[in-house]
């Protein structure tokens, strides 16, 4: 049986040192989910222009953040990669027209090292890395899914992380105010959940017209194309459980999913 595939929250990098509630919902999803054979994250903090799959023998630990605690500089996320492994990921991308290429260097931002080391804390399962192309839109990352869903079948976890809703203006603005978080987030948060219990993929696809306040919870589209990843990777018929609900820092809505591919 095919493993599920993901969508779960990074948040702002002080998450990995108050996970609070979200946080307790990732480290219970790692210990009830059947072991992978590896683990396929797609971070949107990650970009390049076409897809790139990392192998890494043992990934860095990037801080790629400024102006936190020290206390974060301080944590790592011991992950190994793979290389067979990567190259069976490309090769389904390849498969799929899409002109894949392997970097054997490149570590793990903290789109990718936050929830796993939650979810996976003793870094023994090898992690293989996949960038996105956020200015593709979301039915380039859909069917980037789609070219991926074998490999669920064949031990694969496939991980899209981000946010479903993010707007760091109106984080600094509501930090700086102490202003109540605004109604659009949990408003896009659970249109988006109605789209998924309805099957409506074709306006989760157009979500820049249908959703509610939609260029407002996604001034960029990053941090909502591993979304769209994840969705295609389970099938046109997965079932959509979110497994959390909820906001941090004002304006990040932390709500993760967790799709079944349909049985055959």
């Amino acid at each position: 049986m095919a493993l599920p595939t993901l969508f779960v929250p990074h948040g702002a990098p002080t998450f990995a040192l108050k996970p609070g509630a979200a946080g307790a919902s990732l480290v219970k999803l790692g210990q009830t989910l059947e072991r992978p054979r590896a683990i396929l994250v797609i971070s949107p903090h990650w970009e390049t222009r076409d897809p790139c799959v990392g192998s890494a023998p043992d990934f860095e630990t990037i801080y790629d953040f400024a102006g936190f605690p020290r206390e974060l500089y301080t944590l790592t996320y011991p992950a190994h990669g793979d290389a067979i492994l990567a190259e069976r990921v490309a090769t389904c991308l390849q498969a799929a027209d899409y002109p894949a290429r392997i970097d054997p260097q490149r570590g793990l931002d903290h789109g990718a090292w936050v929830p796993l080391r939650m979810m996976y804390p003793t870094a023994d399962i090898p992690v293989i890395p996949l960038s996105i192309k956020p200015d593709a839109g979301a039915a380039y990352h859909y069917a980037l899914g789609q070219a991926l869903a074998p490999l669920a079948a064949e031990g694969f976890l496939i991980i899209g992380t981000g946010s479903m809703t993010h707007n760091l203006r109106d984080y600094m603005i509501c930090a700086q105010t102490n202003a109540p978080t605004p109604s659009y987030v949990r408003k896009f948060a659970d249109w988006v959940d109605t789209q998924l219990v309805n099957q409506d993929r074709q306006s989760l696809l157009d979500y820049r017209q249908t959703g509610p306040e939609a260029t407002r919870a996604h001034p960029s589209e990053d941090h909502l194309m591993p979304f769209f990843v994840a969705l295609g990777a389970a099938g046109t018929a997965a079932k959509a459980e979110r497994f959390f609900a909820g906001v941090d820092d004002y304006v990040i809505a932390m709500d993760g999913y967790r799709f079944e591919q349909a049985v055959q």
